[in-house]
């Protein structure tokens, strides 16, 4: 009842401490019982499966069954291609963890839907559109490294089958079998994560292409070096082809990085970068008042006449214009009445 109740949306993603922890923990309940339903039809799957679809182990030993019947041994009598079990419950274990791997990869769309909808409120709409594309390449190119790893396995495991198959023959358990496989896929599925690291790196400004343009050779020689040391058979076809794999698309992340970096000159010029102290040059030493420049004495003008004064009649009055200023005379004062009879005598 309480995952159907209705939650109310807060459109600036603000919650409190113990809001985060019930919004965590619905996540995860959800995304586990997603995972374990997609194990219990992979558990399923792994034996039974739908027509058209060939079955999960059948998938799975379909690189060790590829190898020529002389270098596998054969336990039926039948010439039918099985691993070998050496303890009881080897068989179950193995089906459960395929059928966990399966389920993991079946239910990644609701697992992977829950964790972008947790962290979903706390980023700028940027920032999501960002994240969603990263998240999307991010699975694209592990399932790419997987594929890879798959078909690398057919004649990875046969180089290795056929090193003195003279005088060995190979009867693989199904865990030793899985474990290596599993491993193949993680090491390559992984390894093609590194192009979208340096993606990132330049998308948020600490990787520019100007840092690795002179230095591929170096690139190149450590890339080579690091499949060598990390894939598990240690065999040079799966070696090699996941070292050229991973130079391929790091090369087009540096290409990516080359044109981010033209485009972000564009938008925004160096000189814009360019802190104030230096932009503004060496500040110079302060000088004294008029130590900079000097006045030239020469003789000064003789003073202009005052234009004379000039009358200018009017009726009623007189108006003096004296140079350009009208000035008015002085009006007559009225006589004054007298308070009383006596001031006047």
């Amino acid at each position: 009842m309480a995952f159907q109740r209705k939650r109310k949306k807060n459109p600036t993603g603000e919650m409190a401490l113990v809001d985060h922890l019930k919004e965590l923990r619905h996540r995860v309940i959800v995304s586990l019982a997603a995972i374990a339903v997609g194990t219990v039809i992979g558990f399923i799957w792994y034996q039974v499966s739908p027509p058209g679809i060939m079955p999960l182990g059948e998938i799975i030993r379909g690189p060790y069954c590829n190898l020529p019947q002389e270098l596998r041994a054969d336990f039926t009598g039948d010439g039918e291609c099985r691993l070998l079990a050496t303890s009881p419950f080897e068989m179950f274990m193995l089906r459960l963890k395929v059928g966990a791997l399966a389920g993991l990869v079946l239910s990644s769309p609701v697992w992977l839907a829950q964790i972008w909808n947790f962290i979903t409120p706390g980023l700028l709409k940027n920032e999501r559109r960002y994240t969603l594309a990263f998240v999307t390449f991010a699975v694209i190119l592990f399932v790419l490294g997987a594929l890879l790893a798959y078909f690398v396995l057919d004649e990875g495991l046969y180089v290795l089958m056929s090193m003195g198959s003279e005088f060995q023959v190979a009867a693989l358990s199904g865990g030793e079998y899985y474990n290596f496989l599993l491993a193949l896929v993680v090491i390559f599925g992984v390894s093609f994560e590194v192009p979208l690291i340096i993606v990132m790196l330049n998308m948020v400004g600490v990787l520019r292409y100007e840092h690795v343009r002179d230095k591929r050779r170096v690139i190149i020689v450590g890339i080579f070096i690091f499949a060598a040391f990390m894939t598990p058979g240690q065999d040079p076809f799966s070696m090699v082809a996941l070292a050229i794999s991973i130079n391929l698309l790091v090369e087009l992340a540096f290409q990516f990085c080359r044109f981010n970096d033209r485009k972000r000159k564009r938008e925004r010029p160096d000189w814009m970068d360019v802190d104030d102290e230096e932009a503004s040059g060496p500040i110079a030493a302060p000088e004294p008042v008029g130590a900079g420049s000097s006045i030239a004495a020469g003789p000064i003008d003789a003073p202009q006449p005052v234009a004379a004064a000039r009358p200018v009649g009017r009726a009623g009055g007189s108006k003096v214009r004296t140079a350009g200023v009208d000035k008015q005379p002085p009006k007559p004062q009225r006589p004054s009445i007298p308070d009383s009879f006596e001031d006047v005598l």
